[in-house]
């Protein structure tokens, strides 16, 4: 009982010379810019991470434990895709190349698309100047241009039909 109320007062007491000395420092006055005094303080608080941070990595123990770590978790990841992969679930990355994939293909549709509405506004001009006749087979061909569109649409994205559950598993690599 009596060390450790000694302890605690010298504890305060050393607490108060500290703080009664910090103003007499060099660079810790009242005269200094307090927005100096934070900056040199968080400066040497990064240094001492740093250095903290140099120390655990030098140490073999806590280097060996993290690469353990690390290699658990690349483990349960190859475990987690195969599990997916043997109950026919798509895995994250799956889906997000499919989603990839299906966006360019999207963006080149829409590039298409836009071509084709271009060419129409000009044949379209073009057919008002043109004779009857010449008019009727531009229609005819924009008609046919405008049924293969519509053929490559159904292709790329049908009438959202159930995918049966026969269907084997798609597997998409980049390219």
């Amino acid at each position: 009982m009596l060390k450790s109320s000694f302890r605690e007062a010298a504890a305060g007491r050393a607490w108060r010379l500290g703080a009664a000395q910090l103003g007499s420092l060099p660079g810790v006055g009242a005269e200094e810019d307090p927005q100096g005094f934070v900056e040199r303080l968080s400066r040497q608080g990064e240094e001492a991470l740093g250095r903290v941070a140099e120390e655990l990595i030098a140490n073999p123990v806590v280097n060996g434990a993290i690469t353990r770590a690390f290699e658990a978790r690349e483990k349960a990841v190859h475990a987690q895709e195969a599990a997916l992969g043997a109950l026919n679930i798509p895995s994250a990355a799956d889906v997000e190349r499919v989603t990839r994939r299906l966006r360019s293909i999207s963006g080149r549709l829409e590039g298409v698309e836009d071509a084709l509405d271009r060419l129409e506004d000009r044949l379209g001009a073009a057919a008002a100047s043109l004779d009857d006749e010449r008019a009727e087979k531009l229609e005819e061909r924009l008609d046919g241009i405008a049924r293969d569109l519509a053929r490559v649409r159904e292709v790329v994205a049908p009438d959202e039909e159930p995918v049966p559950s026969t269907q084997g598993r798609l597997t998409v690599t980049d390219s």
